[in-house]
C-alpha cells in the first residue's frame, strides 16, 4: 500500500485496518481477497449490513463523502476540515470517532477486522487523519471511483 505507508504514523498499514479503512470508505474493497489467507473465513463479496449504513460501492458510510459528513453532523467538523485542507491535520479522539461513525458500523467493522471495537477506533483515530489528507491532496474531495482506484495500487 505504497500510497498510504507514509500516512500512518509508523508506517505500513496493518491489513486489519485496511479491511476497516475499506468497509469505510470503498464497500466491497478486500472483500475477494480471501484467498490470500487462507486461515481467515471468506468475506461475503458484497457487504450488506442490516439497517440503512450501507451504500452501494460507497463503503458503510456512503464513502469518504459520506464519513467526513458524519464526522460534521457529530460536532467533528472543524477536524474534518482539516484533514481535507491543505494545513494541518487535528488529531480526532478515539471516542468522539466512534460516536460520529455510530456503533453499528464500528460493531460491523470489528466482525470484519476481528480487532477488538475500542484497538479498532483507536488505530482509525490514528490513521483517517493521514488517509484523508492523501485522499485531499488539493484539498478536494475526490469520487468514489478515485477512492476506491487509490485502495487498489
Amino acid at each position: 500500500m505504497g500510497l498510504f505507508d507514509n500516512a500512518v504514523p509508523g508506517g505500513n498499514i496493518t491489513k486489519p485496518l485496511m479491511i476497516a479503512l475499506g468497509a469505510l470508505l470503498v464497500g466491497k474493497m478486500l472483500s475477494g481477497r480471501s484467498a490470500e489467507q487462507p486461515d481467515e473465513p471468506a468475506q461475503p463479496q458484497t457487504p450488506a449490513p442490516t439497517g440503512t449504513t450501507a451504500s452501494g460501492d460507497g463503503g458503510l458510510l456512503g464513502g469518504l463523502g459520506g464519513l467526513l459528513d458524519k464526522l460534521k453532523d457529530a460536532g467533528q467538523g472543524n477536524v474534518a476540515d482539516s484533514w481535507v485542507g491543505t494545513g494541518q491535520n487535528q488529531p480526532i479522539n478515539a471516542n468522539d470517532l466512534g460516536r460520529a461513525i455510530g456503533p453499528q458500523v464500528i460493531r460491523e467493522i470489528a466482525q470484519r477486522t476481528g480487532l477488538d471495537e475500542q484497538e479498532l477506533l483507536k488505530q482509525l483515530s490514528t490513521a483517517l487523519p493521514g488517509i484523508v489528507d492523501k485522499l485531499t491532496p488539493n484539498g478536494q474531495v475526490p469520487q468514489q471511483h478515485q477512492v476506491a482506484s487509490a485502495f487498489n495500487n
